[in-house]
């Protein structure tokens, strides 16, 4: 076989499998300008579009449009974003560079923390946030990302800061830098696909967490996204041409992301603990 023809085999494997994987969207796409009936029929393509599903389920109700949860949740995101990426690059430079009383032990402990399940935290933390009066409020999704944003982000941001020469913190203590001043001079510009990194999955998992907003959020004005796409079966008796847009608008926001930070991530994902 020559060369050619391997690489005619391989581009025509990628594209086959592309499109494999690609097939789930499509008929997504498809489904959402379906009416009820025909979303039954095994077609790809309605025969006739209804771009009015886009339409009817962005005005949503007469108290709300979509647009509302929109906001809501891209404020929330703000919050996430800023609380987490800023407290995770603090702490993993405290146990990459500073030298603390049992700072071996503690980081252990942090790493311990990947294995608890989620589900046993539930209930006292639902518990401590019901009695602070923040159930219903936006506090209890944001709040956590303030505090390190995470064991699994502080393990990477620390991994990727050992990477960086010590070399370069001794020749800015020389120029009197304090130890502020080398995070945020030396460490934060260099941690840069690192930071970008947590930020992109601090979006998704943020954006995702379904369980979360339905357990602390009750008032509709307050609801996120999910909670919102949640609410076309309640009103509308599974109104699934608009249930299928909304949810397909909903997905933008981390496509979009994601495209523009995807030289970052991977380079984030590439080089995390494969220096040193």
């Amino acid at each position: 076989m020559t060369i050619r023809s391997s690489r005619l085999l391989h581009h025509l494997f990628l594209t086959l499998f592309s499109l494999l994987m690609l097939y789930p969207v499509i008929w997504w796409i498809g489904a959402s300008l379906k009416d009820t009936a025909e979303l039954s029929l095994p077609t790809l393509w309605p025969t006739t579009p209804r771009w009015e599903n886009y339409s009817e389920g962005w005005r949503f109700s007469s108290d709300y449009t979509f647009g509302h949860f929109f906001a809501n949740t891209l404020l929330m995101e703000a919050a996430n974003l800023a609380g987490g990426v800023l407290t995770a690059a603090a702490v993993a430079f405290g146990f990459a560079r500073l030298n603390f009383p049992l700072r071996g032990f503690w980081f252990s402990i942090m790493l311990l923390t990947l294995m608890l399940p989620g589900q046993v935290t539930i209930v006292p933390q639902y518990i401590l946030y019901n009695k602070l009066g923040f159930v219903d409020s936006y506090v209890p999704l944001i709040l956590p990302h303030f505090f390190g944003g995470g064991a699994f982000f502080i393990f990477l941001l620390a991994q990727f800061i050992r990477g960086i020469p010590r070399d370069l913190d001794d020749a800015a203590k020389i120029d009197g830098a304090s130890v502020y001043g080398i995070f945020g001079r030396i460490i934060l510009p260099l941690i840069k696909p690192a930071l970008v990194t947590v930020a992109i999955f601090t979006f998704v998992w943020s954006w995702d967490d379904f369980f979360a907003q339905v357990l602390y959020l009750s008032s509709v004005e307050k609801f996120t996204v999910g909670l919102a796409l949640r609410m076309f079966i309640d009103q509308f008796e599974i109104a699934w041409g608009k249930l299928l847009a909304m949810s397909l608008l909903s997905v933008v926001p981390s496509v979009v992301i994601f495209f523009f930070a995807q030289k970052h991530f991977v380079e984030g994902i590439a080089t995390t603990g494969m220096k040193g």
